[in-house]
């Protein structure tokens, strides 16, 4: 179970015969702890009636973006030595009692079914899946459509931007295809060019993209675990995102050329040529 000291006094002994815990990586260079170290816990913050443990090793706290920015100086105890520190010595019950158990079962096993039967078994128990905590579930749901409505405002704005783009750049070769409409090349043939084009110039734009994005995770992840100091991965490129880029980028990119070509070629070849 994990517990929060909130007082640590490390001393330069090592006694096999003390109760063991571990520390957080946080906590252990902070305080400058090592394994076999032995440090005096207590409950209260004056220091009284402390007890001494043995740090049997350090461990890196699981990231939880939900406690990104909460203390993570940490202590895991065993559950009789954790009751033992924080009891009441005027309650009776209080080595007897605890508030919550958080208990693991196999990966395939069915978390409700399980929690249905635990309930049932106990009277006033209350179980229930982690992933289905009140609050944190719905938070994470409202960020994702945060995200996608970011995602979809940035996609049309620059599509607009783009495809504004690509008409300069094919009105300014309108002499170029008023003189090929002029020796006889058709739209249609034009128009395949200026596709093969764009299908040419949105694949190397998306994988430049691609590549930047690679390059870039690993900085990324790196300075938001320093500033944060945990080891919680923020940017993360998968395949799926990688052939959703191209899916969204290349249609787009080409989409955009044909449509300032279309617009082009409907103008007659002299007036193209200025004629």
């Amino acid at each position: 179970m994990l517990a929060s000291a909130a007082r640590f006094d490390a001393q330069p002994r090592v006694a096999a015969d003390l109760p063991a815990i571990l520390i957080s990586r946080q906590l252990a260079t902070a305080r400058g702890l090592h394994a076999d170290d032995v440090v005096r816990l207590a409950a209260d913050p004056s220091g009284g009636r402390a007890r001494e443990f043995r740090v049997a090793g350090i461990y890196e706290p699981i990231p939880d973006p939900m406690r990104i920015n909460a203390s993570k100086h940490e202590a895991r105890l065993h559950l009789p030595d954790l009751l033992a520190l924080t009891a009441d010595a005027g309650d009776p019950l209080a080595l007897e009692n605890v508030d919550a158990i958080d208990i693991a079962i196999e990966p395939k096993a069915d978390a409700d079914a399980y929690a249905r039967q635990l309930a049932g078994r106990v009277p006033g128990l209350v179980a229930q899946p982690v992933r289905a905590v009140p609050g944190e579930a719905g938070l994470f749901v409202v960020l994702e459509r945060f995200h996608l409505a970011i995602a979809i405002v940035t996609i049309v704005a620059s599509t607009v931007f783009l495809l504004a783009l690509t008409v300069m750049l094919v009105d300014e070769r309108r002499e170029t295809v008023g003189v090929l409409r002029l020796i006889g090349l058709t739209s249609r043939r034009i128009l395949g060019q200026m596709f093969a084009e764009g299908l040419v110039i949105a694949g190397a734009g998306a994988l430049f993209g691609i590549a930047l994005a690679l390059a870039s995770e690993g900085l990324i992840n790196r300075y938001f675990q320093w500033r944060y100091d945990t080891a919680l991965v923020f940017v993360r490129i998968t395949p799926d995102v990688i052939w959703q880029s191209l899916a969204i980028a290349v249609p787009l990119g080409v989409a955009g050329s044909v449509l300032a070509s279309w617009a082009l070629l409907r103008r007659g070849a002299l007036i193209l040529v200025r004629r």
